[in-house]
């Protein structure tokens, strides 16, 4: 038995008993990389040897992965959580009667909800996170689930996209390009037929939001989808997933067998005229694919090139009709926009920069996992009061906001609120909200050529500012590091990097000068002949 075949499971429970006791374990791929499924199969083979009446439940991680495993038991004060477990916790656990939430073993974390790293969080996207089986639909209905998509078949296409535009919900992927415009733009353009593509294809180092929400709630991204459809008149749907996310593949394509079967997905949703279909294709893992237009090739079952713009998407897009691309989060958080409503939506955040995003805190940090707040916060208060420093203890140097093409922040630059067009003022970019910490041991100017090598690798290859700039980054930086005429190749590092910044085609070029530049003009130290510093990720 697995996690993803089998979601919930329960010992036999004889007449007159009374309701079993649920015990939560979480089923997503993070949990599972550190032995959740032997613990549950642990819990469910102690559990009938101590005679124990349970209903195990494989929930989603709420993103607390320093943590993981945890588990939960459901007490008459709420849900009591234990954590970090293993296999060899669990006759312990048993022994310290954690079905009644017991605090006397050394694991005992008191109420899930009262955990300080969560209950500082303002979850709206991830309101579902780790509280629900994900691939039941009657506890996402308990939870809220499908009240947006009733109200969006009841006001109409328009009156969908006027929310939208309202709650100043901006792309998640990255770009933060308003959504309910992109949306206006698609139904205002006539064609016979419309396409929503989900941009599932998250591959910036440190990100994980995208598979936590398809892993932990796919019935948010499937509302998400159809509420979209029915704004801009389009009947299906396509969710470009990327190949190394197997879990994830597995529980969307149970997810939306589930909707098809109960009226969510496919002819006359919940008995009306509009009908939406909708499936999952697998990237070929390609970083690339992640651009927009090149996501379009592929999906087209092209080599994964990028487009030149204009047109646009939003008019010429998935084979040449007028397509819907958002990535996981933007099509996840719309269901509680219609849900509340826009106003609600955007009360959080500051400036242009509405509502809430999940920050990912990864690298080296001590507590790792997901946040999700309002923008605004500092980067300084997500490192020290949820983060918790780093793993190793030494002091941190250098943060890297956005993937791989984000800039690396010193100390100086970690009050800056983490808002889009505040990043923007400092050369950095909030993107997708992938946070990857180093210690004070790491050479910058090895994370300035990884910057330049991964351009060279992951380059559809289609502009020449890219495809040979970036192989002429990494020849020059290796020169520097060698000490060859360093401030003359120091100067031609500078000039390349305008050039990529100024004439390349897409994001992949345009901004790979970001780490460069950002590791140049803030550690210079670190690129001096002189330097032999190693590690600190």
């Amino acid at each position: 038995m697995t996690a993803l075949t089998q979601a919930t499971t329960a010992t036999s429970q004889p007449a007159g008993q009374q309701a079993p006791i649920k015990v939560f374990v979480p089923c997503d791929s993070s949990s599972l990389s550190v032995g959740a499924d032997q613990i549950a199969a642990t819990i469910e083979t102690l559990a009938v040897e101590y005679q124990a009446n349970i209903q195990l439940v494989r929930n989603g991680s709420r993103g607390l992965f320093w943590l993981e495993p945890l588990i939960e038991v459901a007490t008459a004060d709420g849900r009591v959580a234990y954590g970090p477990v293993q296999p060899e916790d669990i006759t312990s656990l048993f022994e310290c009667d954690f079905l009644s939430g017991d605090p006397q073993h050394p694991l005992y974390l008191g109420l899930t909800e009262k955990i300080p790293y969560l209950a500082k969080q303002q979850r709206l996207t991830f309101q579902r996170a780790g509280i629900i089986e994900p691939a039941s639909i009657e506890d996402y209905t308990t939870h809220q689930g499908f009240i947006g998509l009733q109200k969006a078949l009841e006001i109409g296409p328009q009156a969908i996209i006027d929310e939208v535009k309202q709650s100043g919900l901006r792309g998640r992927g990255g770009a933060a390009f308003p959504t309910g415009i992109k949306w206006q733009t698609v139904l205002d353009t006539p064609a016979t037929q419309k396409y929503i593509v989900c941009n599932a294809d998250e591959g910036d180092s440190g990100s994980f939001a995208d598979r936590l929400v398809m892993e932990a709630d796919p019935f948010s991204l499937i509302e998400g989808m159809t509420i979209a459809g029915i704004a801009v008149g389009a009947n299906q749907g396509y969710i470009y997933l990327r190949s190394e996310y197997p879990h994830a593949h597995q529980m969307l394509n149970k997810a939306i067998a589930v909707a098809y079967q109960h009226g969510y997905l496919g002819n006359h949703i919940l008995g009306s005229d509009f009908s939406f279909d909708l499936e999952v294709r697998l990237g070929a893992g390609a970083y690339i694919c992640g651009e927009e237009t090149s996501l379009l090739e592929s999906l087209e079952g092209k080599r994964g090139l990028v487009r030149a713009k204009p047109p646009i998407p939003a008019i010429e897009g998935l084979f040449g009709q007028p397509t819907i691309v958002n990535n996981v989060l933007s099509l996840a958080t719309v269901p509680i926009i219609l849900e509340k409503g826009a106003a609600y939506y955007e009360h959080f955040g500051m400036g242009r920069s509405r509502g809430t995003l999940a920050f990912q805190l990864a690298g080296n940090i001590k507590q790792g996992g997901l946040v999700e707040l309002a923008f605004g916060i500092s980067l300084r208060e997500l490192l020290e009061e949820y983060g918790a420093g780093t793993l190793t203890g030494r002091p941190i140097k250098a943060v890297q906001v956005g993937g791989p093409l984000g800039a690396y922040l010193p100390e100086h630059q970690w009050d800056t609120p983490l808002d889009y067009e505040a990043f923007m003022q400092i050369d950095a970019m909030v993107g997708h909200g992938g946070i990857v910490v180093f210690d004070d041991r790491v050479d910058m100017l090895e994370q300035a050529r990884f910057a330049m090598e991964f351009c060279v690798e992951e380059s559809c290859g289609k502009c020449t500012p890219c495809r040979i700039g970036s192989t002429r980054g990494v020849e020059v930086i290796d020169k520097i590091r060698a000490g060859d005429n360093t401030q003359a190749n120091t100067v031609l590092l500078t000039d390349l990097c305008d050039t990529m910044t100024h004439a390349s085609l897409c994001a992949m070029g345009g901004m790979t000068p970001y780490p460069v530049m950002s590791a140049l003009n803030h550690f210079p130290e670190d690129f001096q002949p002189t330097n032999t510093k190693t590690g600190g990720c």
